[in-house]
């Protein structure tokens, strides 16, 4: 697993039942004393098959399965959790926002928050446009619960303008290969993902006090924040 400094010190300070949303086959290094659960859209058998470029044991054990789009999360009561962790999760829910309220409601106050997302000045969305909060917020408004296909045509334009070069008879089945494996729906770099979300609790009146962040131009990788919930 790549070594990340940054978030191994925020990690070192959990204590208490915490909750990983999308571990994948990286989750995050933990203290040994603290208890860990797993949530995701799918248990590691499927994700092995989504993923054959992944080698099948490294899939963490899923203890809880759901789709957050279609309230995946609502399983968990309020303030359940000390600590959730959520990586590199949010550019691909269709409705971030929800996701972002629904992280600090299972956290207890004085819980801790962690989320980050790719900067795309580091990933193969480099080319792709800014996602805008105007976006999100509708889509919030509007209760969306899928990602519909611009979104994935987007993703191809960008990040893999040769799938566009196909037959366009074969272009369904690539968007809903993509849509399965639940490709970059939203784009954002390090600045303007700090936005995203302080305007976001800021609209949502989420009382919290950001406790440390990094930024992609220090990693090399994505905006990293960890949020304490008052």
């Amino acid at each position: 697993m790549q070594l990340r400094p940054h978030r191994e010190a925020a990690y070192a300070n959990l204590t208490g039942r915490g909750l990983e949303i999308g571990a994948f086959h990286e989750p995050a290094e933990l203290p040994a004393s603290v208890t860990i659960e797993y949530f995701d859209a799918m248990d590691a058998k499927r994700a092995a098959e989504l993923f054959p470029e992944i080698p099948a044991d490294t899939f963490v054990a899923v203890d809880h399965i759901g789709d957050i789009d279609h309230d995946g999360l609502a399983q968990f009561a309020d303030a359940i959790f000390d600590f959730v962790i959520c990586n590199h999760v949010i550019e691909h829910v269709a409705n971030p926002i929800k996701l972002i309220r629904e992280l600090f409601r299972i956290t207890r106050p004085g819980g801790t928050v962690i989320l980050s997302a790719p900067d795309k000045d580091y990933t193969y969305d480099k080319t792709r446009p800014l996602t805008t909060f105007e976006h999100l917020w509708r889509d919030f408004e509007n209760d969306v619960t899928e990602n519909d296909d611009e979104h994935y045509m987007d993703f191809f334009r960008g990040a893999a303008p040769h799938v566009l070069e196909f037959d366009p008879v074969h272009l369904p089945y690539n968007i809903q290969r993509v849509r399965e494996r639940r490709e970059h729906a939203h784009v954002w770099d390090s600045n303007s993902f700090r936005a995203f979300v302080t305007e976001t609790l800021r609209k949502l009146e989420t009382p919290e006090d950001r406790r440390t962040e990094h930024l992609g131009a220090a990693n090399g990788l994505e905006y990293f924040g960890v949020w304490l919930k008052a």
